[in-house]
């Protein structure tokens, strides 16, 4: 194929056309395909404007300059019109070459994926594109799968080859599915004669092939997925052949519920965590992602007895920590060690977060699915009240009191009459911190529920010196400035569950666990812990009371707010550069949108590629904010409702919005894809300042976090009579050399 410098303008020297600088170069010209013409006549640059030299007029704007290469001949340069038939292109192409039945043939993109060119995607053919003459992928498929047949290993190869590479175009994925391709994977998939490099071909064409969404998971038989579960299970297995039947577990899994309990009932959770130790960090990110489907798939019950048997098996130290093993240090359990000690030896267990390389998106993606499962136990206590008739949650109280004002082997009142027993516990749960004398009302509220009663209880029984120092010296304050134990933790159990984001639905791309969640065993209530006696420290530094409780984040919010309303509004005025989407899914042009300096019209128009965003008062589309009805976003937007659940249109959810608006008496709709969450978070907020609605993206929550954060602290620095300067102060020069870099990338020992 050869390097082409220059394609874009149009200097070709390359590959088997290397002579053509010398005696010119084939055209594709109407009337004269083939020709040989100078080159001088076709040094043309695509960033030409105006006519150029040796034509009489700029091309039209449909027409692109391209290169279309094949093999063993001297490339053709051509000018294709995009509104003339793909058909007709491809026969003046086949003519300039001398190649009898143009419907054998097809283009396809030269770089990337060799895409075929196709009615629905040409619009992606831009000035300087190389595109290659092939087999029309019709043939090319029933030539491959053809070649499945074969009776050599070599031939099945490659053929399997060549078929993995063209699977991910979802027009050659047509024609194969259309033609049996499955199945005939799946033949040699479920027969295993070949436990090497064919099986893991087929695998991978298999996936491909399923993850275009032509078929449904549920379509799978019972034996083949049988046949999968055993290369995944099997021992001494090719290390290429594991992670791609495991991800085809994982999909089944997530797509069928059915196949999804054949496969809990098949794989063992232990030999999750034998692959989960590996040295193979492709291996491991595949078995932690059928990990978590599994537990997706799973009832809160069953979700809550596999988590705690993976705790019991260790699965927090496989993920957070380093196990040696050797001669006289074992394993952690007995059935764990005889798996690893016979398939992978003795050595050092592979660590999951602490690795050498480095974490990838798509573990750190199953690491937060892992920790929103688990923080999802919590939520059935955090959505239950106190019960008062139950005398389980009773004794619960009067121990978290007990453990506050009696001494071991001290009664309550020893002589007094119930009444005074009775009141001397309404005051010392007071005391506590419960706004009423009776706790159990404080306790009412939902959220936090019993979750705030679980985290007294943990505090008091695993750190009950610091339980006790905490009450007894607010209990003995003035008044004013006693931090109310039981009120700040319930404050503070909504506070954790709200930035722990306990009981929401898992994200389909988020990525921000916690390694601190991995690290030790209750993870939750230890935060629960260090977080009660920092406030308590912060309490007695600001000299805090019980009015100022609410206030501070309260009374800043407002002002905060505001300010991020302000900067979303600001960055809708500068404006953005959007795909346009057709409704065939092609990405046709670039248009912009902005919105006016008096933040009343949203201007937009569209612009041409690599143009720069034009002036506002240049864009010949007007929508008015007052006419706008509503905000959309995701599956909810008319431009991608219609379409299915493929791996592609996922992506186009995550960024989608619309906004509806009047025209002549009738709702219309102005659609988007944002070219980044970023950007999509920018738009959705601005747009919902705009129409008086709240700004609840994940964007928002983080500005305010950080701004709520920064004017906290600067706010306590005056407390500290530090001085705050009006101006911000100079940045330093840039050191002399930067010899003092931590590579953060290299584990410690």
């Amino acid at each position: 194929r050869g390097a082409w410098p220059g394609v874009g303008d149009w200097a070709v020297s390359a590959g088997h056309g290397g002579q053509a600088a010398d005696r010119g170069t084939p055209s594709s010209s109407p009337g004269t395909p083939g020709q040989v013409r100078p080159r001088q006549e076709i040094a043309w640059s695509e960033k030409c404007r105006g006519p150029c030299p040796g034509s009489a007029m700029a091309p039209p704007r449909n027409v692109v300059k391209i290169a279309v290469q094949m093999r063993d001949a001297i490339p053709q340069l051509i000018q294709l019109d995009q509104a003339k038939p793909l058909a007709a292109v491809l026969k003046e192409v086949c003519n300039a070459w001398s190649l009898a039945h143009s419907e054998r043939y097809a283009l396809q993109f030269a770089d990337g994926h060799r895409r075929y060119i196709t009615e629905n995607n040409r619009a992606e053919i831009k000035n300087g594109s190389i595109l290659c003459l092939s087999t029309a992928p019709d043939l090319e498929a029933e030539w491959l799968l053809g070649g499945l047949q074969s009776g050599s290993r070599e031939g099945r190869r490659e053929s399997l080859q060549h078929l993995v590479l063209l699977v991910p175009d979802i027009t050659f994925a047509r024609e194969v599915i259309s033609r049996d391709g499955l199945q005939r994977l799946g033949t040699i998939i479920e027969d295993g004669d070949d436990l090497g490099e064919v099986l893991a071909l087929a695998l991978r064409a298999f996936l491909e092939l399923m993850e275009h969404g032509v078929v449904s998971w549920e379509t799978l038989s019972i034996p083949f997925v049988r046949k999968v579960v055993s290369y995944v299970n099997m021992n001494l297995m090719d290390a290429s052949v594991q992670p791609l039947a495991l991800r085809l577990l994982e999909s089944v899994t997530l797509s069928s519920p059915v196949l999804g309990q054949l496969v809990k009932s098949e794989v063992p959770l232990d030999r999750l965590l034998v692959h989960l130790q590996v040295m193979n960090q492709q291996l491991q990110t595949k078995a932690m992602a059928l990990l978590t489907a599994l537990l997706q798939g799973a009832s809160p019950p069953e979700r809550k007895h596999m988590l705690d048997y993976l705790w019991q098996r260790n699965l927090r130290q496989f993920i957070y920590k380093v196990e040696k093993t050797g001669p006289g240090r074992p394993l952690p359990t007995p059935p764990l060690s005889v798996s690893l000690s016979s398939h992978y030896g003795l050595g050092v267990l592979q660590n999951i977060i602490h690795s050498a390389a480095p974490l990838g998106d798509e573990m750190a993606h199953h690491l937060y699915v892992l920790q929103s499962l688990t923080l999802g136990l919590l939520e059935p206590r955090m959505r239950m009240p106190l019960d008062p008739y139950s005398q389980e949650q009773r004794e619960q109280l009067q121990a978290l009191r007990q453990a506050a004002f009696e001494q071991e082997g001290e009664s309550l009142g020893a002589g007094l009459s119930a009444d005074r027993r009775r009141s001397l516990c309404a005051r010392e749960f007071r005391k506590l911190g419960f706004s009423n004398s009776n706790p159990g009302q404080d306790l009412e509220r939902v959220p936090p529920g019993l979750l705030a009663l679980d985290n007294m209880l943990y505090f008091s029984r695993h750190a009950p010196s610091a339980y006790s120092r905490f009450v007894l010296e607010n209990s003995s304050r003035e008044d004013k400035h006693e931090c109310p134990f039981a009120r700040s933790s319930i404050q503070l159990t909504v506070l954790l569950c709200e930035l722990l984001r306990v009981g929401e639905p898992c994200s389909e791309t988020a990525q921000d666990f916690s390694p601190m969640f991995f690290g030790q065993d209750e993870s939750f209530h230890e935060l629960f812990c260090v977080s009660i006696q920092l406030l308590n420290k912060t309490w007695k530094e600001m000299r805090a009371t019980q009015e100022d409780f609410d206030k501070l984040r309260e009374k800043l919010k407002p002002e905060l707010m505001g300010l991020i309303r302000q900067q979303r509004l600001l960055r809708l005025c500068e404006g953005t550069l959007f795909r346009k989407i057709s409704s065939r899914r092609r990405q046709d042009k670039l248009w912009f949108c902005c919105l006016s300096p008096n933040h009343k019209v949203l201007q937009y128009g569209d612009v041409e590629e690599g143009a720069s965003p034009p002036a506002p008062e240049t864009l010949p589309e007007q929508l008015p904010v007052a006419d706008i009805r509503a905000l959309l976003t995701g599956k909810d937007c008319p431009h991608v409702r219609e379409k299915g659940s493929g791996k592609q249109n996922k992506d186009l959810y995550e960024l989608a919005f619309s906004v509806s608006y009047d025209r002549e008496e009738e709702e219309a709709y102005l659609n988007f894809i944002a070219p980044s969450k970023w950007q999509f978070d920018l738009w959705t907020d601005g747009l919902s300042a705009l129409l008086g609605s709240p700004m609840g993206s994940e964007q928002t929550r983080l500005d305010l976090e950080q701004l709520l954060t920064m004017e906290t602290k600067l706010r306590l620095l005056e407390l500290e009579n530090v001085p705050i300067p009006e101006q911000p102060p100079p940045i330093p020069p840039p050191p002399t050399n930067f010899n003092f870099c931590y590579d953060c990338s290299i584990a410690e020992p």
